[in-house]
């Protein structure tokens, strides 16, 4: 274990328990920062605790503990230190964990370039003293009431754009964009919102752009997922608890509504809630006002409801598993999202703003998606809809080449590959199109050809000139391929 020595460099521990890695680290990074050397974990939590780097690099693989978990209780005791996996190994699930639990800045893999490892680290300090920057200001305008209005009206404002309709990706001529005009009409009065659609289609985004459009919009937006956890547990987290009202309570909590008021609160999954939790949901909504478990009076509250489901609720209401006035308190306004798979047009939108937003948040290039790769997207049914596609692109770019080279569909999972998920039997194209998993040799060749042409002419806007460059094809052989397989802009 080294130790440190004052120096005007900024310091970088490295935890490593192979001493050849920590050795090329080190003739790598020592002319622009001071080094720190650890072995094991418990090595790096001594050094710590004496002086604190800017910058951590951390193996994943150690004896006694995985570099996620170490830089899990780094992030709770040292949250400053900037946090930086180094791994040969390319597990998902860690570079998921990593990025969820231990909130690591890159997950780099190895065997690494010099020169990206010492740019990423740099970017990393730099990150750091930004961030102790902005830190300061904050201090400093901190008895400053009239630049905190102007910053919170601009920070509003930006917030506000974030979340506008228009924001919400999608093609020309997309099924959503009648989604969207009606959610925009249905924000400017405060009635409730009922949004149907399958799990990953959208649904807390369009909350989110109704709100930021409503009057609510200078107040909060707090989101609970009603399906998640008990029914005590819910009415705690939504009403709030007073102390000593149950086991645990040992303090008073404020409930979202409470927390809410004002704002919107967005309650996702409403379909997976017990009668016995809905009857008093009811009386919340009829009356205006909650009462904190335990407390002996009720809190009046202004709160617009917006609730989101994957069932079918007038469906759950004739079965019985759902309360008919319930239904009707809720569903002021109905909006369903369609899945991805009734709006293909919209994947290469959304797949080209994921990928570009995969790229700087793990730090990987890739220069778009090669032919097969978009295909292989396209054709895809997509059952677990846009979440399913963003984890798709973000194993896809962790696993891949690491370089400038477009994504190719190499590095999608096998189901995507197949173009079939369960018991889907089929691929779909952007226009509809069923890619058969079985036929002769040239019918399935044909049916890739309509799916790649398909998908070109969409991302490039039907321009058949660039479509026919980057296909290799004349204008003359790119319009001879369209008609032979019935390709026609509608």
């Amino acid at each position: 274990m080294d130790t440190f020595d004052s120096s005007d460099l900024p310091a970088v521990l490295v935890v490593d328990d192979e001493t050849g890695s920590q050795d090329a680290i080190r003739r790598t990074l020592e002319e622009d920062f001071q080094i720190l050397t650890a072995g094991s974990a418990d090595e790096a939590r001594l050094l710590m605790e004496r002086h604190e780097p800017a910058v951590i690099l951390c193996d994943q693989r150690m004896p006694g503990t995985t570099g996620v978990e170490f830089l899990k209780e780094v992030r709770e005791r040292w949250p400053d230190v900037v946090r930086i996996i180094i791994s040969g190994y390319t597990d998902s699930e860690d570079i998921i964990a990593g990025i969820n639990n231990a909130g690591i800045y890159q997950y780099l893999l190895k065997p690494w370039m010099p020169d990206h490892l010492l740019a990423c680290v740099r970017g990393a300090v730099e990150a750091r003293r930004l961030q102790q920057d902005m830190h300061r200001l904050d201090v400093e305008l901190r008895t400053s009431t009239s630049v905190l209005r102007v910053r919170k009206a601009d920070k509003q404002q930006r917030v506000k754009a974030t979340f506008d309709f228009d924001r919400i990706i999608r093609a020309a001529d997309s099924p959503m964009d009648g989604i969207c005009e009606l959610a925009a009409r249905a924000a400017r009065y405060d009635l409730s919102v009922l949004v149907l659609g399958e799990s990953g289609s959208g649904k807390e985004l369009l909350a989110r752009a109704m709100h930021y459009a409503s009057g609510r919009a200078e107040r909060v937006f707090v989101m609970e997922n009603c399906g998640a956890i008990s029914d005590s547990l819910l009415e705690s987290e939504l009403f709030g608890h007073k102390r000593g009202s149950f086991t645990g309570a040992y303090e008073d909590h404020v409930g979202i509504f409470q927390r809410a008021d004002g704002g919107t609160v967005f309650l996702d999954e409403i379909g997976d809630t017990s009668p016995a939790f809905q009857v008093k949901l009811l009386r919340v909504l009829q009356e205006g006002e909650v009462r904190p478990v335990g407390a002996t009076r009720p809190i009046p509250i202004n709160v617009r409801v917006i609730a989101a489901t994957h069932r079918d609720l007038e469906q759950e209401v004739r079965e019985g598993r759902f309360r008919k006035d319930l239904y009707y308190r809720l569903a002021g306004i109905t909006l369903t999202m369609p899945p991805l798979r009734e709006r293909p047009g919209d994947i290469v939108p959304i797949a080209e703003a994921i990928l570009e937003h995969a790229t700087r948040e793990l730090g990987v290039p890739a220069k778009g998606f090669a032919a097969d790769a978009m295909a292989s997207l396209i054709t895809y049914p997509w059952p677990g809809n846009i979440r399913e596609l963003r984890n798709e692109i973000y194993r896809a770019l962790a696993l891949g080449p690491g370089d400038q080279r477009p994504l190719d569909a190499q590095a999608f999972s096998s189901r995507v590959l197949q173009g079939q998920s369960g018991s889907t039997a089929h691929m779909q194209d952007s226009s509809g199109l069923r890619l058969p998993q079985s036929g002769t040799l040239q019918e399935r060749l044909e049916a890739i050809e309509t799916a790649i042409l398909k998908e070109t002419l969409l991302r490039l806007r039907w321009n058949k000139t660039h479509v026919a460059r980057e296909l290799g094809l004349s204008r003359v052989g790119l319009r001879s391929k369209m008609q032979r397989l019935g390709l026609e802009k509608k």
